[in-house]
């Protein structure tokens, strides 16, 4: 389930919602929106911190701590209470649709007593927002589509949720007595950005063991289905989950049925057929007789078939079991393959982890390079400046080498500006070791502006690396509107990486537009952009993303050795 942090950083997110929703001090706001963010990546459990131990969490002041406490302890806020009632609860969901913020919200029911999406969706078709303060031309149409977006991520959620909810559900059912395998499979085993239901495997003689454990779950908020071979459950996050127990000598031939993609079975059952040979989730039989020829582990029932095994985060119906079958599958980058993170960000501006803290961690991750990339002063709301920059040059060459050999570049993460251009000149740019660029604002211009800002950006000699290329927020932003194809072509043509962003939010480049780049020769690089220590450990979630997008380690420059990424950022340059 959800780490605790996550809980209170949840609540204190919707502490800050509400005090703007209700018209209270937007300064006041603001800081609890940054004491939510800090306990969200703070790398110890709140649950074991005493008052003073709260206060040692950035930003996070006595009057933050006191409501954590008081949250800990009685698992409610009243403050948090009391604002909540003079809020309809639709109000809150309305501020979830892309592009609409507290303020919109609550112009929204302030001036046409809006309380619901539904009701807001009837206003925006039905053009009655034209009038209102402060809200453009383009409103009406940006909310019906950020409504969709929404609507279209419905009862899923992301990657890293579901993961974290599917890894302890397996823990738990793993030692059941009884159990002799179990594991999880369907769309979280293909690592999709988002899962729907859970599915999860276990082998067992009895399966009665089994259903009566996962029916029992401390999580479980409601039995849906319980019977001999399969049991659904809803989690008090609203998950369902969905156990099969099936005998050990089918569990190869399940967790190829199981794991899907539907597209990919289809064309393993067609190759089946092909060969006089039935597949289901019961193994690999022969037609007519019946007689089993494989189902006690996938890689025999992918032998019987003539294929090597397939990487579960390749098996989409992308041509995967072509290449397969002609010895042509990649051999896909894995997370043991990252030599360094090139995306990474301190409390110099939004990060909250120290210089010297964010080290010491990439280090204990074995990197043998970490590359620092604090905002640029573009984003004026992180409030750097050269001398602060410069400030953090200084001490990131005195700390080269310090923690365990680990060698670390000096960067920053440009912002893109509305015509391609970048914060500093390029005699200050000169004295960085990579530039990551990324869009952080205009996120509604057109099509030709958007692609014209991306590929002048390309072009920038110090530019090497797109960060979080389509800016999309999953399930709360839609990318934006540009001709990408355009884009990978200039990527190619002008020798600069695209970023796999790691951030589970994120996710971009996201699989397909890999797929899609990668025709272009583009290079990647796969970054946490993490803003703390603990979120240095979503690697994980991109390694999937670029698998699914076939990367291989060549591929991806942070798999390369210190010496060749130097030449192929100061390639960039000449």
């Amino acid at each position: 389930m959800a780490r605790l942090n996550d809980e209170v950083a949840a609540l204190l997110g919707e502490y800050a919602d509400l005090i703007l929703l209700t018209g209270g001090d937007a300064f006041r706001a603001r800081s609890y929106e940054k004491a939510a963010r800090s306990v969200g990546g703070y790398h110890r459990d709140v649950g074991g911190l005493d008052l003073k131990g709260l206060q040692e969490i950035p930003g996070v002041g006595k009057s933050t701590a006191e409501k954590i406490t008081e949250y800990l302890g009685t698992g409610r806020v009243a403050a948090v209470e009391q604002l909540r009632t003079k809020v309809p609860p639709g109000v809150r969901e309305i501020m979830a649709i892309p592009t609409v913020g507290p303020k919109t919200a609550a112009l929204l029911y302030e001036e046409l007593g809006i309380s619901s999406v539904d009701e807001l969706l009837e206003a925006a078709k039905g053009e009655r927002l034209g009038g209102l303060r402060g809200l453009g031309e383009r409103t009406a149409e940006n909310i019906v589509h950020g409504i969709e977006v929404m609507r279209q991520s419905g009862g899923r959620v992301l990657l890293d949720v579901a993961l974290e909810q599917g890894e302890e559900i397996v823990a738990a059912l793993a030692v059941v007595p009884g159990c002799l395998r179990c594991a999880y499979a369907g769309s979280l085993r293909r690592m999709r950005e988002t899962i729907g239901d859970l599915d999860v495997l276990a082998a067992a003689e009895d399966s009665a063991a089994l259903m009566a454990a996962v029916a029992g779950l401390p999580y479980v908020a409601e039995v849906l289905v319980r019977g001999a071979t399969k049991t659904s459950v809803r989690t008090v996050k609203g998950v369902q989950v969905d156990l099969r127990v099936v005998p050990p000598e089918d569990w190869g031939a399940a967790m190829v049925y199981f794991t899907g993609s539907k597209a990919h079975n289809i064309r393993l059952r067609s190759r089946a057929v092909k060969a006089g040979l039935k597949l289901s989730e019961y193994g690999l039989s022969e037609v007519g007789i019946g007689a089993e020829v494989a189902s006690a582990t996938e890689e025999e029932v992918c032998r019987a078939l003539g294929l090597p095994w397939i990487p579960p985060t390749l098996r989409e119906d992308r041509g995967e079991i072509d290449a397969a079958s002609a010895g042509e599958l990649p051999e896909p980058v894995t997370e043991q393959d990252i030599r360094g993170d090139l995306h990474i960000h301190t409390d110099v501006t939004d990060g909250l982890a120290t210089l010297e803290q964010m080290l010491a961690a990439a280090a204990d991750r074995g990197y043998a390079y970490c590359a620092v990339t604090d905002h640029a002063p573009d984003l004026a709301m992180q409030r750097m400046t050269d001398e602060k920059m410069l400030a953090q040059r200084r001490r990131v060459r005195e700390l080269d080498r310090h923690y365990r050999g680990m060698r670390v570049l000096h960067g920053t993460e440009l912002n893109i500006g509305p015509e391609g251009g970048v914060d500093w000149p390029a005699e200050f740019l000169a004295g960085f070791d990579l530039c990551v660029a990324s869009v952080h604002s205009h996120f509604g211009a057109d099509r030709d502006a958007q692609t014209r800002r991306l590929i002048r950006a390309c072009e920038n000699p110090y530019v090497h690396v797109i960060g979080h290329p389509t800016t999309r927020l999953l399930g709360r932003r839609p990318a934006i509107d540009a001709d990408f194809d355009a884009v990978y072509a200039a990527c190619a043509r002008t020798g600069t990486a695209l970023e796999v962003n790691a951030s589970p939010e994120r996710l971009d480049l996201g699989d397909e537009q890999i797929l899609a780049a990668r025709r272009h020769g583009v290079r990647f690089a796969v970054n946490t952009d993490a803003h703390s220590v603990v979120h240095l450990a979503n690697l994980r979630y991109g390694i999937a993303t670029a698998q699914r997008g076939w990367l291989g380690k060549d591929e991806v420059i942070n798999t390369w050795p210190l010496r060749r990424l130097q030449g192929f950022l100061r390639k960039k340059r000449v």
